[in-house]
């Protein structure tokens, strides 16, 4: 299957006319003008959908976006000739009277043309017996709530395993545990629920940065776990990354020594400890969401 998408779009205003680009040659095939008030995608994908179905007749889609006035649309009816057969016009216009304009001027042309948004607006407005809000684009407007997750996902990248300790002042929460306890994945899940989340590593040679110490206690949870089961796992990872498993980093001596270390800086911390063992990172995330969220920490 063969066609092209001209993005043609010409915003109101424009001194170039709308129309503006090369049309192709009578043997070329059906060439479809996607007209809408917005980007115009929506039309141009359902186009795209049902030329698939009509491999090798290179079809050729034209696409104008922001037209929202008579003017604009008849620049761009007034390009395909009376009576073309070998053109269509599908459109997404919001706006009942421009509908109705574009439809009436595509019939005194004879030109075929199909209503994309107006039937389906139509029957919802039926059925919730409300009527649409007729704002063009809103399925692209980006809200609040999304701003707040790609803020949370930056924030737990840049304060991952205590890469600045400053960072955890901010954070709506903050995880503490040792190597290979799910601090990452977790954060990154609490993330997507638009909380900060930042986490901070504890190896018994290096002490925990002073910053650590100035956070409110309900605001820092640790994790703990079996010591077996982190043996394990420590030693998947370092076949992972094609080390040997007998690794002082997968020693059961030394995972006892972090493991007593880590439990010594969470009492000395007064945070609330959570055992991960057999714990999916998920069950583990909303124990912690849950926890925040019942502290008051995040909305």
């Amino acid at each position: 299957m063969s066609y092209n998408s001209d993005n043609e779009a010409q915003r109101p205003g424009s001194n170039q006319s709308p129309a503006a680009g090369e049309e192709g040659s009578p043997g070329e095939g059906p060439t479809v003008y996607v007209i809408s008030d917005a980007i115009g995608e929506t039309a141009e994908l359902v186009t795209k959908a049902a030329a698939s179905q009509f491999a090798g007749n290179g079809i050729k889609i034209k696409r104008f976006s922001y037209v929202d006035d008579r003017e604009t649309i008849r620049k761009v009816l007034e390009a395909i000739e009376p009576g073309d057969k070998g053109t269509i016009v599908a459109y997404t216009l919001i706006y009942p009277d421009l509908r109705d304009f574009i439809a009436d001027v595509c019939e005194s042309r004879d030109i075929p043309c199909v209503d994309i948004m107006g039937p389906i607006m139509a029957a919802l407005s039926k059925v919730t017996h409300h009527e649409p809000s007729l704002q063009p684009g809103l399925v692209h407007r980006l809200d609040e709530d999304y701003f707040r997750r790609i803020a949370a996902i930056e924030f737990a990248v840049r304060y991952d395993d205590g890469k600045d300790p400053r960072g955890m002042l901010d954070a709506d929460v903050v995880v503490v545990g040792v190597s290979r306890t799910s601090k990452t994945p977790v954060c990154m899940y609490l993330a997507h629920r638009q909380v900060k989340a930042a986490n901070m590593p504890l190896v018994p040679e290096v002490e925990p940065p002073r910053e650590l110490f100035e956070i409110d206690a309900k605001k820092i949870v640790g994790f703990n776990i079996q010591p077996r089961l982190l043996e394990e796992i420590r030693q998947e990872r370092l076949k992972a990354i094609g080390l040997k498993s007998d690794s002082s980093y997968a020693s059961i001596n030394r995972i006892y020594e972090e493991l007593e270390y880590s439990r010594g800086i969470m009492r000395r911390l007064g945070c609330t400890v959570v055992d991960v063992t057999n714990k999916a990172i998920e069950e583990t995330a909303n124990l912690v969401y849950e926890m925040v969220r019942s502290r008051g920490l995040i909305r």
